[in-house]
């Protein structure tokens, strides 16, 4: 089991970056798949995108594909989350989850642990 923490959430006006970390304890990181989920206001949560382990590859639904990238950090034992020309329908929780396999899926299902979500806003 892994415990994850995500920060990095704020106020950002439209056209703006945030980059959001998933902090890991209990357990190395870069042995687990990590999936970006997000659920806004009235919506269900989906996955935003995902990386595999140990360096493998990435994946990205197509509204974010080009704007947002995931990125480890194997020392600190995190997980990037970098959004670039943000938009107001990017507003959401966004929650950083982990599971124990070679291969990421953006499944909500398919993930083991989860973190508490940061806010994350985009408005004028």
């Amino acid at each position: 089991q892994v415990q994850l923490v995500e920060s990095g959430g704020g106020l950002v006006q439209p056209g703006g970056s945030l980059r959001l970390s998933c902090e890991a304890s209990g357990s190395t990181l870069e042995d687990y798949a990590i999936g970006w989920f997000r659920q806004g206001p009235g919506k269900e949560r989906e996955g935003v995108g995902c990386i595999s382990r140990r360096g493998g590859p990435t994946n990205y639904i197509h509204s974010v594909k080009g704007r947002f990238t995931i990125s480890r950090d194997n020392v600190k034992n995190t997980v990037y989350l970098q959004m670039n020309s943000l938009k107001p329908e990017d507003t959401a929780v966004y929650y950083c989850a982990a599971v124990f396999r070679y291969a990421c899926m953006l499944v909500e299902g398919a993930y083991q642990d989860w973190g508490q979500g940061t806010q994350v806003t985009v408005s004028s």
